[in-house]
């Protein structure tokens, strides 16, 4: 079947629609094709501006449901985003956080293997483990993975996606891309505790919750850590990449086609992708005194009235059993060689229209 962006009779599935990589997705495939969504998710707030559209059709369930994933999987092309991904419940809900990542994953990958579907599964960077500070890029098909101890439940989310991504490879007829996504960042990220959410969230929206409210960053273990942001309209852009890749066309156009019954596109099928930006890797340390500039900017104050970052321990912040990996530096040569596709949004403009959304959408509720 040819999945052609000018064909209006196609329908793509995107479980986890709601959220915040589902909701640029679902903006964008609006907008760069003439598909039909079928969006499932818990719930849909960042997509009030869809629920009415014409080429919408949204179910508020989950995966946890067999009868939903049988229909998920009678269409064509199915993005799995659905996932339990914030650190502070990798902690407190481990035996949740591997039914979310491994357990409705692997029912889904089945209902696809026998529908025919392309199933486009995001996994995570996490999958890589325990890396050292002076750990090399990681390389889709090269790097060792080792991980901490049973007692660090820092880990469940790792090997519950990684052992997801094991299933999927080995699941006879399935037609499979992993895509392992290094920090995406930009408006609609997770929530700010207290108002629309618990917990603690991923860091930028955390730092963000801080800097809004007049807090001190949180440097957890002196902020050593080094990450590689990347904007999610980067990742957004991977996605049509991949979907475009059977094609052998360099752009998105409405000729793009990919034939998902072809054998002859082997950017797209039975791979595993890192997405990511090399160029924007910082230390969590640097990541604060970056946030702290751009948000002194976008409220017109200077930095040295905003708290000074503190240092916390893991175990103070997040609980016994954290632990972390200390650099993640994604080789992205294989997205670049198979697909075409580089990120190119450099980090000071990701958080910028990160830090300015959250300011614009959180300023009434930062005191709440």
């Amino acid at each position: 079947m040819n999945l052609r962006f000018d064909d209006s009779s196609i329908t793509v599935a995107i479980v986890g629609c709601g959220g915040f990589i589902g909701s640029h997705l679902l903006d964008a495939v609006l907008e760069r094709t003439r598909w039909r969504v079928f969006g499932v998710d818990l719930d849909f707030y960042r997509l009030q501006h869809r629920l009415n559209h014409e080429r919408c059709e949204f179910l508020c369930a989950d995966l946890a449901d067999p009868a939903v994933v049988e229909r998920i999987a009678q269409f064509p092309l199915v993005v799995n985003l659905a996932a339990i991904c914030t650190p502070s419940r990798y902690m407190g809900e481990a035996c949740e956080v591997i039914r979310s990542n491994y357990d409705h994953p692997a029912t889904l990958a089945t209902a696809c293997a026998r529908s025919g579907s392309w199933l486009v599964h995001f996994s995570t960077s996490e999958i890589y483990g325990r890396t050292l500070p002076d750990s090399g890029e990681l390389i889709e098909d090269e790097t060792p993975a080792v991980f901490g101890p049973v007692a660090a439940s820092r880990w469940s989310y790792a090997t519950a996606k990684l052992l997801a991504e094991r299933f999927i490879a080995g699941l006879p007829g399935l037609k499979w891309t992993v895509v392992r996504p290094f920090n995406f960042v930009g408006p609609y990220m997770d929530f700010m505790p207290g108002v629309d959410g618990e917990g603690i969230p991923r860091v930028l929206a955390n730092f963000s919750t801080a800097l809004l409210r007049g807090e001190p960053l949180k440097l957890v273990n002196g902020g050593k850590a080094k990450r590689c942001f990347t904007s999610v309209h980067d990742a957004v852009d991977f996605l049509f990449a991949l979907f475009a890749a059977g094609s052998g066309l360099p752009d998105a156009g409405s000729e793009t086609a990919v034939n998902i019954g072809s054998k002859t596109a082997p950017g797209v099928f039975s791979q595993a992708f890192n997405v990511g930006n090399q160029e924007n890797e910082v230390s969590i340390a640097e990541l604060a005194g970056k946030m702290r500039t751009i948000f002194a900017k976008v409220r017109g104050v200077d930095v040295s009235t905003l708290p000074e970052p503190q240092i916390v321990s893991g175990e103070e912040y997040y609980g016994v059993g954290y632990d972390d990996s200390m650099r993640r530096m994604p080789s992205v040569a294989k997205a670049e060689r198979l697909l075409g596709f580089k990120a190119r949004i450099p980090l000071d403009v990701a958080l910028e229209e990160s830090l300015s959304w959250f300011v614009g959408h959180y300023d009434t509720g930062a005191s709440s």
